[in-house]
């Protein structure tokens, strides 16, 4: 069964001002959960910073924080963008 993945509208300007390497490795990590799950340790720095929260470095200083309540089908993608800034 797949995992339904949801970003919110907010990340939207974030993903335009994105450089292209840290946008396609984020790309990569939604279709990877989609098809696997949260659970991504082949990621660069990844890490499980809280219950249900997962975080991973998309490029130097870009990292994305998503959560998966309870082992549910359903993902969701909180934060994309700078290393400083990040929700954890």
């Amino acid at each position: 069964m797949e995992y339904l993945v949801h970003m919110s509208r907010k990340l939207e300007k974030t993903l335009r001002e994105m450089p292209d390497n840290a946008k396609r490795t984020l790309f990569y990590l939604v279709n990877d959960i989609r098809e696997t799950g949260p659970v991504r340790p082949e990621y660069k720095n990844y890490s499980k910073p809280g219950k249900d929260l997962y975080h991973c470095h998309l490029a130097h200083s870009w990292v994305a924080v998503w959560r998966n309540e309870n082992g549910s089908y359903v993902v969701e993608v909180e934060y994309v963008g700078s290393r400083e800034k990040a929700p954890y």
